[in-house]
């Protein structure tokens, strides 16, 4: 199984950069995370853009089996999705793989179990459907202002759900049905990049956790649909867990026992957080720590 990681550098300098601490953890947390997960997988991609390609493989040095700059596709796409990069990064895989997030560090393989199945992520998550912020509904309202129709998924899986919506969160997310994982990927790329939502989306100017959807709630949406639809090419989908809940996945001893670490969020900014994560790049790879800064200090001039 491939081991994938993406990068789209136009967010990342608009915005999401500043997610870190300072610049030199998220340098930090490239090299630990690829340095973990190339213990447990053969191969190993980046899927990035021309700009990532400098900074994390001609300036940091990472090595990856393979580079794509496939993400130079999206130079004209709003910098708000950053989901894009991810989906894109799904969309162009031909064989079974894992995607990580950067700040997701495999101290253990995966479970042989979760490898095997046709679709994997990190775990479930569930929310109320009238969610105060970023939820379904919103966009529902939305495109119908516009006459715009979204996707059947999407459609069949509102009409389904009264009181909440899932969604899969996607630090890992990957699986051996690739043919499903890539009609995933265009479902939500066409459905932010179709000129005919581009009216639609001008309203909504600050995206923000509607990524989500667009990436997870989309992905669970999917399943759901094909899982049952006799017509489908990808009829008998199914998912598996590494976490059974968002609970789960944020408890301590749990994810100490599966030997999984996912810095969502806030965690990224705390400077505890930060020092512990420098201190162990340092316990193992002194040279990638040292030069890691220097590269930071250099793109901070």
């Amino acid at each position: 199984m491939r081991a994938v990681w993406s990068f789209w550098s136009k967010p990342f300098h608009a915005f999401k950069g500043r997610i870190w601490h300072e610049p030199k953890h998220h340098l930090f947390a490239w090299g630990l995370s690829l340095r973990l997960a190339r213990k447990h997988f053969r191969s190993t991609q980046l899927v990035t853009d021309s700009a990532g390609k400098a900074l994390l493989v001609d300036e940091l040095g990472l090595e990856f089996d393979e580079v794509s700059t496939a993400l130079d596709g999206l130079s004209d796409i709003d910098e708000g999705w950053w989901a894009l990069g991810k989906m894109m990064a799904y969309g162009i895989q031909d064989r079974p793989f894992i995607h990580l997030d950067t700040d997701v560090f495999l101290w253990n393989s995966p479970p042989a179990s979760l490898l095997a199945a046709k679709v994997f992520a990190q775990c479930p998550e569930r929310h109320p459907l009238e969610n105060p912020w970023c939820g379904p509904r919103e966009v529902e309202n939305l495109f119908a202002r516009h006459g715009r129709e979204l996707p059947v998924e999407w459609e069949w899986s509102s009409s389904r759900n009264t009181s909440w919506f899932r969604e899969e969160n996607c630090g890992i997310v990957g699986g051996n049905a690739v043919d499903f994982l890539r009609h995933w990927a265009k479902t939500g790329i066409d459905l932010v990049a179709d000129p005919r939502n581009a009216a639609a989306w001008r309203d909504l100017p600050e995206k923000s956790g509607f990524n989500m959807l667009i990436e997870q709630f989309l992905l669970a949406a999917c399943l759901d649909y094909h899982r049952i639809d006799p017509a489908s090419p990808y009829k008998g989908v199914n998912i598996r867990y590494l976490f059974p809940s968002w609970s789960d996945a944020f408890d301590p001893d749990a994810a100490a026992k599966a030997g999984y670490t996912h810095l969502l969020g806030d965690a990224k900014t705390n400077p505890v957080v930060a020092s512990r994560l420098e201190e162990r790049v340092a316990s193992l790879d002194p040279a990638f720590h040292r030069h890691a800064r220097r590269v930071a200090a250099g793109a901070g001039r």
